[in-house]
This record gives C-alpha cells, structure tokens and sequence, in this order.
C-alpha cells in the first residue's frame, strides 16, 4: 500500500485518526478505541442504521495494522489496533453552510442514534454536527468511535456539546430569527449556554426547551465552574440511571421536531417570480445549461448561485456531485427542502458567499478546511451572478474571472448588459464607479484565461451565455 495522508481535522481525537491511503478512506482505533468498535459492530440498532444509510458504511480491514502507523508513536502505541474502511462521501460540508432545517435534521439523526443506542446499552461520546455529513440530501453519521458502552451511573456525555451545537444554533434561528451560521463559523465549539442565556429575553423563557436547556444549564455550569465536586460522582450517588437519559433525549426529539423557522420572505428568496425572463428564454437558457453538461460525465460541479436549484437540477442528471449554492439562507433551505421530498441522491445545498466563502478554520486552520480545498470542481455554473459580485459585492471582473480560471474547471457563465432591468436596478442607487463592467472587456478578460467554446444570446439581446474550456486543463 502507498504512504497514508493523515487528515489534519481529526488530530484532536486521542482515540483514532482518518487517514486515506490509495484512495480509502481509513481510520485507524487505538486499543480502547478497538474493544468498544468489538462491540459496536455486534449491535443490531448500528448494522441496521448503516443498512439505512444512517450511518457511514464501514467495515474493518483484514490487512495488519502495521500499513498504518500512528503519527503520534512517540506518544502512544506505534500502531493502530484496528483499521476500518469508511465509505467516502462525496463533499465534506460543515454546519455554519447548512441552512435551519439541514441542521435540524443533522440534530434528529444525532438523536436518534443516541436513543439507539442507549437501547443497546451504548451511548455517544460526542454529538457534533461535524460528525455529521450528507449523501445528497440525506444526513448520514461518520464518527464511528463516537459510539461507547454505556457505564452505569454516568449522564450522557454529549448533551452539552448537543445543546452548543445543534440546540442552542436552532433556539437562534428559531426564537430569534437570527443566522447561526456566523456563529458557528466564529466559534467551532458553538454557543456557550451562559451565552445563549444573556440572548433570550423574558419572553423567550417561555419558549419550548429555553428555561430547562438553557437557563438551568447555565445555572447549573456556573454553579459547578465554582466547586470542586464531581458531577458525575454526585449523579451516582444520587441513583441516576439510563431511563433518565432516556427521558431526556425523547423531549430533545420532540423538542427539535417541532422547531421551525418562520422567515417567509428574503432578498433572493422570490427571485424566480420576479425574473425578467419570458418563458421562452428560460426555456432557451436551461437548453444551454443542458447541452453542456450533458456533453460529458462530470465529476463535481459547482452552481454558484443557485437559488432554486433549476440547473443544479440538470447538471446533477450527469454528474456524480453537484453543490448548489447560495448566499440567501431562505433560498438554500426551500431548496433543501425540495430535494428533501424529491430524493435527491446526489446534490448537496450549501450557503455560501462566493466573495467570502468558508476559510480554513481551527488550530493551525487546519480542522475545518476552506471550500476550494474540499474539492475543486471540474464544470462551474455561474449563471445571473456577475453582476451581482462586480456590482454588489465590490469584487473587480477580472479578479473574479481569475479565481475562477485558478479553479482549473470549465465554466457556464452569463454576461448580463447594463441595458437589463436587473443591472440598472443594481445601479439605481449607486454612484456609477463600475467600469469594468463591459460585455467586450468580460470577454477580453475570459479569453485570457478560459477557450471559449460556444456562446449564445438569449431573446432580449441582454443576456449571453458562454461555455469555456479551462486553459490550465
């Protein structure tokens, strides 16, 4: 086997670490790690919940560990104990690019492999929304050594991190109408619960799960921050047992469930009805889109500006992986919830900014890795947003031109003139500082960096379509 690459986001977990190794990828257990993986995969509830897609498909290998060495042998064993073989998922994404209901669900899975598992007698370590990743449309579980006996007396382990990261993001959104998404970006542990305490409002205490989830927690952390008394101690000798757990994570589920974000209306979130396209040249513009990507089998493609999803829709019909993105945390959630009932195997929708998109983030910037660096993509579609990152988010043409040649992909992109209603609307209100923005300088600048295969222009003779060929191919 060839040497093993070691993912530098997993470097925190003492008791494994994913590595990938001819294209596997692998984690290796370290002898605690190994004895609860021994009893995990003897477990109904975990072979039913990775039949279902739940839980990433994993088996051990049968080669020695010694393919494997630790990169930390000089701090424990040099070797791994056992190896496991992960199923790959197609596009690492993070909670902070997902919208209400992506982390709601990501939280319902979560909670219900905990009630699984503490059935078994088993429990999670950790509850993360980072242990959570997505197959199209479906949320599916990938920290395997999350899963340990459960030890009598003892609480759930996980329930802090729950409520930081999947509880309090929620309460946000949902109570407040407030993104969480720059919080969670900001703070990889989440919201502290003294934190989300100083948020809620009298009014807000009477709000589902506020008082006895957050308030009492907050209390109680304080509490316990200024003793030197052992919780889990105390809770043993205090008689506490599984059926408690239990409770507690039945009105978790049934609190989350009914969690909802009431927004109805965003800048982008009406877009389609208020477009300035006849039906003929929506018909004209998605034949475009289709004859491009139908030419070829795709790998990855990127629908930069997405909205509803309509060409991420035909892309992904040839095409193992689509992302569809969008700015507007409404738009992506609709779309989330349309591919939701569809089924879809095989688009993913994410938020995201293309003038900030998600950078590298935690120690060393090295845990939670930058957009382009998950996966570069091999076909852009770039379709009615230029105007808006030239004009709206200030970022010079060709300095967006150029990233997108650094992306090595091909490209579908739309040229809107200044004579579509769209642009003067952008511009009504501005000084007009915009010069760059000319169709002759655009293609100018395309030519530079892209071959521009084919191009058409759509009815109103205000909008061109380009499809162009990366020269770095």
């Amino acid at each position: 086997m060839g040497a093993p690459h070691f993912e530098p986001g997993s470097f925190r977990d003492r008791t494994s670490r994913v590595f990938y190794q001819d294209g596997a990828v692998l984690r290796g257990l370290n002898p605690p790690a190994a004895q609860e993986w021994e009893v995990l995969k003897t477990k109904p509830f975990f072979r039913q919940s990775m039949g279902d897609g739940k839980i990433v498909h994993t088996e051990q290998m049968v080669e020695s560990p010694d393919a494997a060495p630790s990169p930390h042998a000089e701090r424990c064993d040099a070797h791994w104990s056992v190896i496991l073989k992960h199923q790959a998922i197609p596009f690492i994404s993070y909670p902070y690019e997902w919208p209400f209901s992506m982390l709601r669900d990501a939280a319902l899975l979560t909670l219900e492999l905990q009630a699984a598992a503490l059935d078994a007698d088993m429990t999670l370590k950790d509850a993360t929304p980072f242990n959570v990743q997505w197959s199209g449309s479906q949320p599916v579980f990938i920290d395997i050594p999350s899963f340990e006996r459960l030890r009598p007396g003892e609480p759930w382990v996980g329930y802090r991190q729950f409520c930081q990261l999947f509880l309090y993001p929620l309460f946000l959104q949902a109570y407040k109408d407030l993104p969480f998404q720059p919080w969670l970006r900001g703070s990889l542990e989440g919201i502290e619960p003294a934190q989300c305490a100083r948020l809620m409002s009298l009014r807000d205490l009477f709000r589902p799960g506020v008082l006895s989830h957050v308030v009492l927690q907050a209390k109680a952390q304080a509490s316990y921050a200024q003793t030197e008394r052992n919780l889990k101690k105390d809770l043993r000798q205090a008689g506490f047992h599984k059926a408690l757990i239990q409770a507690n994570v039945g009105r978790l589920r049934k609190l989350v469930a009914q969690l909802t974000w009431k927004q109805t209306r965003s800048t982008w979130s009406d877009y389609t009805e208020a477009l300035p396209y006849t039906e003929r040249e929506q018909y004209q513009k998605a034949d475009f889109v289709r004859r491009i990507t139908h030419s070829r089998r795709w790998n990855l493609v990127w629908d930069l500006g997405c909205n509803t999803g309509m060409f991420a829709r035909i892309a992904a019909d040839n095409a193992d992986s689509v992302l569809a993105m969008d700015i507007d945390a409404l738009a992506v959630d609709r779309l989330y919830g349309a591919l939701k009932q569809e089924h879809s195997p095989n688009v993913l929708p994410l938020i995201s900014n293309v003038a900030d998109p998600a950078p590298n983030c935690g120690w060393r910037g090295q845990e939670r890795k930058a957009l382009v660096a998950r996966g570069r993509p091999d076909l852009t579609l770039c379709l009615a947003l230029l105007h808006h990152v030239v004009i709206s988010a200030h970022i010079p043409l060709s300095e967006f031109v150029s990233w997108l040649a650094s992306l090595g992909t091909a490209l579908v992109i739309e040229f809107v003139t200044r004579d579509d209603p769209m642009v003067q609307t952008l511009l009504r209100h501005k000084a007009d500082h915009y010069t760059d923005y000319d169709l002759e300088y655009f293609e100018r600048c395309l030519a530079d960096t892209f071959a521009i295969d084919k191009q058409e222009t759509l009815e109103s003779g205000t909008r061109r379509l380009y499809y162009a060929r990366s020269k770095q191919a």
